[in-house]
């Protein structure tokens, strides 16, 4: 008879055994396959893979002058699963110059995987940056007392002057989204923050190299594994050569000491960026070293903003220099001929709307009224082309967008796509704009600020460079840029490639005669001392406190080499300020230097101060 219990019994205790053995199967898989603990910790035991940086590309001028290069610099790696559970950390704090405060609040961001994504207790894990030749030399001589600690040698970035922060950029500790955003990156690398550093992050950084080293039982470095076979050596970073003309670039930032503003200058030729200041600055040496987070939070916190590039972030009234779009516009479009006269009573004056105007001839064409920088010719232009065109256009609405496609034609209302990071578009109004703003009941006469750089028109100082570049050009312009030549590369056809306008090119006959004619009568008479035939146009652009001095010329006539923008925040006319320090840039690019009598005017220029009084910027 059989015995069911014992048979049952037998069924359960094997399928337990089954149960058991199963269970210690999947462990052994998720072990040995799935998890890499036990690899990682064999491989940490056995090796020690050190990374080798590349030197960051460096960066000359266009004349070769080096502007920015690297130095030697040395930073506290640690392993934390060879670090000792006894380490003296007194000992250690002193031989970095550390509190035992510092010491835990590092340690403790090291392991915080939401601050450092990448930790993990078997590979390198940066400690401290960026230690003087000093500094470590002293931590080296008693680094044998701290297991599980390394020193990583790399470099930093120097700055050969105090000039040209915006445009440089600087460096600093990657962030966790540069991490998550590039595998290239690990905790603790540096990457390009600002400027073309930033923008030419990838050709200037390199490609890192690898040593594999091989450890005894006792965790001694015993050499190369493999003699080397299996290492990689780092690949420099690519220098770059920039458009920018230093000793320009030194002369425009003494002009604007103690001013609000920008000034740019454009290669109308080539759309290569001369220079490019604004101000206020800041010394770029000031954003290198353990001391850049203290001193980048001091420069966020200025009411006058000087970490703020306003040659192409500062959005302002272009004021009379947009007068010159206009000229091409109207004449292009049939509204005027070259003779045409409209008349300035003291201003634009109609159905009770009245634009002011200083007092000069009147009726007048256009290259006059270019001259003198009459209101009301533009006045009367816009509004026949927005108001009595009909015929022509069907709507004012439609009239206003056929102007509206000049002014992008010409580099306005949208980024130029220069080589820097934070380009800011401006503001080019169309019909859209209008219709919301006005209900749709508006024309001519309610928007008729637009036509002298007034009212919803907005403009960067490199935008308006770029117009002067474009009329140097008669018709076309290169996108702006700064680097001039990245090493064995191409420059991209983006700044290679010609952009023509709507307007026709006959018409740039008239508004080049139009700037000459004020360079020899008009409001840029300033520049009518210089040996070099300049072309000039000012601007006084209304704000809500004292006006903004501005101008934007070419010089020399025929053949220009250089075009110049130059925006003095609250600097009043035109005349006052614009003129002058631009003519000072022309003069220093096209003869290579300041005459005795010039260099005194800079001085002046540079001694300068405006009042902006306490307000927040």
């Amino acid at each position: 008879m059989r015995d069911y219990n014992l048979e049952n019994r037998r069924y359960v205790i094997g399928g337990v055994a089954t149960f058991i053995v199963v269970i210690y199967i999947i462990r052994l898989f998720t072990l040995q396959i799935t998890s890499d603990d036990y690899k990682k910790s064999a491989d940490s035991n056995a090796f020690l893979k050190k990374v080798e940086f590349p030197s960051r590309g460096v960066i000359t001028d266009r004349n070769g002058k080096l502007m920015v290069y690297n130095q030697p610099s040395y930073d506290i790696m640690v392993v934390m699963n060879e670090a000792k559970d006894h380490l003296d950390t007194l000992e250690f704090c002193n031989a970095l110059n550390i509190t035992k405060e510092e010491f835990d609040r590092r340690m403790n961001t090291m392991k915080d995987r939401n601050k450092n994504p990448g930790y993990s207790r078997f590979t390198q894990q940066l400690f401290m940056s960026q230690l003087s030749d000093r500094d470590f030399s002293i931590f080296q001589e008693k680094m044998y007392r701290f297991p599980g600690f390394y020193v990583q040698k790399r470099s930093v970035r120097q700055y050969q002057y105090n000039m040209a922060a915006h445009v440089l950029g600087d460096v600093a500790e990657v962030s966790p989204a540069d991490i998550e955003e590039d595998d290239y990156y690990q905790p603790g690398d540096y990457i390009g923050k600002l400027g073309i550093e930033r923008y030419y992050e990838k050709q200037l950084r390199g490609e890192k190299g690898i040593q594999i080293l091989l450890r005894d039982a006792h965790g001694r470095i015993q050499g190369r594994y493999m003699n080397g076979a299996l290492d990689r050596k780092p690949v420099p970073g690519k220098n770059l050569t920039l458009s920018i003309d230093s000793e320009l670039q030194a002369l425009g930032e003494r002009l604007l000491e103690g001013k609000i503003g920008s000034i740019v200058a454009i290669e109308p030729s080539t759309g290569e960026v001369l220079c490019m200041v604004s101000s206020p600055s800041y010394d770029p040496r000031m954003m290198v070293g353990r001391e850049r987070s203290k001193n980048h939070k001091l420069l966020s916190q200025d009411v006058w903003k000087p970490l703020l590039n306003r040659s192409i972030m500062g959005q302002y009234p272009p004021g009379s220099t947009f007068k010159t779009t206009q000229g091409l516009t109207f004449l292009s479009e049939g509204i005027i001929t070259p003779s045409t006269p409209f008349p300035c009573g003291h201003g634009f004056n109609f159905k009770g709307l009245h634009v002011g105007c200083h007092g000069h001839a009147s009726p007048l064409p256009l290259v006059p009224a270019l001259s003198t920088s009459c209101n009301g010719y533009f006045c009367w232009g816009l509004y026949h082309m927005i108001n009595t065109n009909i015929s022509k256009y069907g709507t004012v609405q439609k009239a206003m967008d056929t102007w509206r496609d000049y002014m992008v034609s010409m580099g306005f209302g949208y980024k130029l796509g220069v080589d820097l990071p934070g380009e800011k578009r401006g503001l080019i109004p169309n019909a859209k704009f209008y219709d919301k703003a006005y209900k749709g009941s508006w024309n001519g006469l309610t928007v008729i600020s637009i036509a002298i750089g007034q009212g919803e028109v907005n403009a960067t100082p490199l935008q308006i460079a770029n117009l002067a570049a474009t009329i140097a050009n008669r018709g076309f312009f290169y996108v702006p840029h700064v680097v001039r030549k990245v090493q064995g590369e191409s420059l991209d056809t983006t700044f290679t490639r010609r952009h023509f306008t709507k307007a026709d090119h006959k018409a740039y006959d008239y508004i080049v005669q139009g700037m000459r004619s004020s360079v020899l009568g008009g409001t840029c008479k300033a520049l009518g001392k210089y040996e070099f035939v300049a072309c000039g146009k000012t601007g006084t652009a209304q704000n809500r406190g004292h006006d903004h001095s501005v101008f934007m010329g070419f010089a020399p006539m025929d053949k220009p080499k250089i075009a110049v923008a130059v925006y003095v925040e609250n600097g009043g006319w035109g005349a006052t300020y614009g003129v002058p320090i631009g003519g000072l840039i022309m003069e220093k690019y096209i003869n290579g230097k300041l005459t005795e009598a010039s260099e005194k005017k800079a001085t002046e220029f540079q001694n300068r101060r405006i009042n902006y009084g306490s307000a927040d910027r």
